[in-house]
């Protein structure tokens, strides 16, 4: 899954205006930017078989983004950094923790089985990708859904809907772009993370420029 995991932030923008854009964006594919990091430093590990369906990643070890366990301590860690070193509300920190937990949720919709309900233990995936059409239709279903949410609070709150609407055509831009491109397009799923680690940055700083004015915040709670 790739864009579906921006519905989230839609979705939480939508409920918690005060969290700032980028930061839901970014705590999105929080979870994936550690892993890119890690795999890159063979810490985390997996191999690439391009005869498989949907995503072509074979994802062997990844306990310390991908468990249960670490999933809800990266959460964690968003909502202090959010609120102690952003200075945001906490209702708009545990928005952006919400989000980040949300990576390991939908990704168990689609992964096969390689998500640990902790460190060493089972393993948990639905495995929509050997499904790839339902896959897709999925993402493409939540990014619309949370979309239409994210632009109707954007015009009450007296601000544009067309950012909302460029932004997640360039979603589904990038999505059909990883549809298309061949799976031995990455040789290895460390090529694969360095590959995807820019267009995560990228896509929280066209964010920054997409939220416009910010809400007026209450007193901090």
């Amino acid at each position: 899954m790739f864009a579906g995991h921006y519905a989230a932030a839609f979705a939480a923008k939508a409920v918690e205006p005060r969290a700032p854009l980028w930061t839901l964006i970014a705590g999105a594919q929080l979870i994936d930017i550690g892993w890119g990091a890690l795999v890159l430093t063979g810490i985390e590990h997996g191999r690439v078989d391009p005869a498989l369906p949907g995503s072509a990643l074979v994802l062997e070890h990844m306990p310390f983004t991908h468990s249960l366990p670490a999933v809800v301590a990266w959460s964690l860690g968003a909502a202090l950094l959010a609120r102690y070193a952003l200075r945001l509300v906490w209702p708009a920190a545990i928005a952006i923790a919400a989000v980040v937990f949300s990576h390991w949720l939908l990704d168990l919709l689609v992964h096969r089985p390689d998500l640990e309900l902790y460190p060493q233990g089972p393993k948990l995936g639905f495995a929509l990708w050997d499904h790839a059409v339902l896959e897709q239709a999925v993402e493409m279903g939540l990014i619309a859904i949370t979309g239409v949410f994210w632009s109707a609070q954007r015009t009450r709150a007296g601000q544009k809907a067309w950012p909302a609407a460029a932004f997640i055509a360039l979603l589904v831009t990038v999505q059909i772009i990883a549809m298309l491109m061949p799976a031995e397009a990455a040789d290895s799923v460390a090529e694969s993370g360095a590959m995807a680690l820019p267009t995560y940055i990228v896509l929280a700083i066209v964010a920054v420029f997409l939220d416009g004015r910010k809400p007026t915040q209450s007193a901090p709670v």
